[in-house]
């Protein structure tokens, strides 16, 4: 039985949920069966570990709380399973990427789990506790997430990678690390500002977010673009097409954040909170969405002086 609160929730919006539910583990596992033909290790790890945690301690404790943690032990494991399992002469490129992606996944999952942990819950998942299907379908699509944000990584690592380094790879690094820096550096700059209680009903303008309203989901597409350009290039000078699959990462990347969990939850909370206030009308309609671009003008005369 499905409570919040202690309540039973209204039986229309248990329905909901549950349409919801399977939708999501349907489409999850029908995305997972897929990518059992390329990476068939990798979709077994995800998903066991996902619901084993899930199991364990989601369901019966109602909370999210491990949810950005078991995601990032999930990457370390889909990663670590083809290079110690396969014994091979690993080439700069496989190492390289492998090492590049744990460097990722340490940072963005520690940084979640700081944040989970300072917050206390997570917004998103408070509908979503209220029916365990519901909830399964969030852990399931996380498998499904850390399967193809991986495909560069796993492709290359499970062949024998005899394409020479090329320029592509030197400027794949060079963006990679510049893309790394960026998100880094704005997460940082938005958590700072959160923990500010003087900006507590504000919205931050300041630092990268004056350049993009998304500044940490520039850096992470173009992150994957990168690794995804160098692996995809490799299967190029090897005539290996099967590496070509490594560009659904970011596209996969770009949809999620652009389309789905990213920015369309952000916008709605944004216009909830400000959505009548003259300073976040000026910003979202002078600051670019994702680019950095130029910064949102001043505002003019009179409603400059009506926010003073």
């Amino acid at each position: 039985m499905c409570q919040k609160d202690g309540e039973q929730p209204k039986s229309s919006t248990m329905r909901k949920l549950y349409v919801r539910g399977t939708i999501t583990n349907s489409a999850g596992l029908l995305i997972l069966a897929g990518l059992y033909q390329a990476i068939p290790g990798a979709v077994l790890i995800a998903l066991g570990l996902q619901w084993l945690v899930f199991a364990v301690h989601a369901l019966p404790f109602k909370s999210e709380v491990f949810y950005d943690l078991s995601g990032s032990l999930t990457h370390l494991a889909v990663i670590l399973t083809p290079m110690i399992s396969v014994v091979r002469e690993r080439t700069p490129r496989q190492l390289l990427c492998a090492v590049l992606s744990v460097v990722w996944m340490t940072r963005l999952g520690s940084f979640l789990f700081l944040r989970i942990r300072k917050d206390g819950k997570d917004e998103r998942f408070d509908a979503l506790k209220q029916c365990w299907l519901a909830f399964l379908g969030a852990w399931t699509l996380q498998a499904v997430w850390v399967c193809l944000i991986q495909l560069p990584v796993l492709l290359i690592n499970q062949i024998d990678d005899t394409a020479p380094i090329s320029l592509v790879d030197v400027l794949a690094l060079g963006g990679w690390c510049f893309a790394f820096v960026f998100e880094a550096l704005a997460d940082v700059e938005k958590f700072t500002f959160r923990a500010d209680p003087a900006n507590r009903h504000k919205f931050i303008t300041d630092g990268l977010w004056a350049y993009s309203r998304h500044p940490n989901y520039f850096g992470e597409i173009l992150m994957w673009t990168c690794m995804a350009a160098a692996v995809s290039a490799a299967g190029l000078a090897a005539a290996d097409a099967s590496l070509h699959l490594a560009w659904l990462s970011p596209a996969f990347t770009a949809v999620l954040l652009l389309k789905v969990s990213g920015v369309p939850m952000v916008q709605r909370a944004g216009e909830k909170k400000w959505g009548d206030d003259p300073a976040y009308r000026n910003y979202m309609e002078h600051t670019n969405l994702l680019l950095p671009g130029k910064p949102a003008p001043p505002l003019a005369g009179a409603k400059a002086k009506e926010l003073m």
